[in-house]
């Protein structure tokens, strides 16, 4: 054997020695990490500015723009609450941090969908996250998306 290769040989199964001593020294069942893993967030939704004391707000929580585009899965939560005063509030548990955004609408009539005169313009109050506004259309991702780590609050006000 070559000088090199012996080199090499020797470098080789010393590094596996210390992986073998790193192991040994772990306690049983505790596991390697890249990173520590990321506590679940909880987003609690309040809807404000509610005019018509009937319905529901009903409402889908993203988690993509592909998502919230209708391209990328579903809603990570979808919600319907029912209005008894002028703001209304729910909490989402359990969701891994990140972006997120909203869009909702009241529905007044209590038909299940948003109401729309005939050329398509809603005639239900609407609303998505960071009181964002659409121009001729839904509100972008861009506008509407926000971050959720921890404990987070949204206040939407919803007309």
């Amino acid at each position: 054997m070559t000088s090199s290769r012996m080199k090499t040989a020797a470098l080789f199964l010393s590094i596996v020695t210390l992986q073998g001593v790193m192991l040994a020294a772990l306690p049983p069942g505790a596991a390697l990490a890249a990173e520590p893993a990321a506590e679940p967030a909880t987003l609690t939704i309040t809807f404000e500015g509610i005019t018509q004391v009937s319905g529901e707000i009903r409402g889908q929580l993203f988690a993509s723009e592909a998502a919230y585009g209708g391209k990328g899965g579903p809603p990570a939560a979808m919600f319907a609450l029912p209005v008894a005063g002028g703001s209304v509030s729910t909490t989402v548990t359990g969701l891994a941090p990140g972006r997120y955004a909203i869009r909702a609408f009241h529905d007044v009539d209590g038909d299940g969908r948003m109401g729309a005169n005939p050329f398509g313009i809603p005639t239900e109050p609407f609303a998505f996250s960071n009181n964002a506004r659409g121009a001729f259309g839904p509100a972008t991702w861009a506008d509407a998306a926000f971050e959720v780590a921890g404990d987070t609050a949204a206040v939407i006000t919803i007309d």
